[in-house]
């Protein structure tokens, strides 16, 4: 089990921030719950390790769903749109979002 080793501060816990905010179409996710649609997406600096947040500018999301994203390979996010309703879901190419990269300092996490 992994242990508290103290308690820190983001500063410290990261070393650097990286931001996106853009529009990107997401695909569709199916009928069904459990299906997902998915983009990838450039962002200079991510690599694999790196943590990912991904939201919405507006209010565009839709109910029983949830935005997700991980780097696949440097400089490439994958977002996700995992659909947990019974309906189709399809968000707007007009929608835009704020993709957030954080790149962790190896002091605090690999030692």
């Amino acid at each position: 089990m992994a242990q508290l080793r103290a308690r820190r501060q983001f500063p410290d816990v990261f070393k650097e921030v990286l931001t996106y905010q853009g529009t990107f179409d997401i695909g569709d996710a199916a009928t069904g719950s459990g299906t997902a649609g998915n983009v990838d997406i450039t962002i200079k600096g991510a690599a694999l390790g790196d943590f990912v947040l991904v939201t919405t500018v507006s209010a565009a999301t839709t109910a029983n769903t949830a935005l997700v994203g991980h780097v696949t390979a440097n400089d490439t996010v994958k977002i996700t749109l995992l659909n947990n309703s019974a309906a189709g879901v399809n968000m707007a190419s007009t929608v835009k979002y704020n993709v957030v990269v954080l790149k962790p300092n190896e002091q605090v996490f690999y030692t």
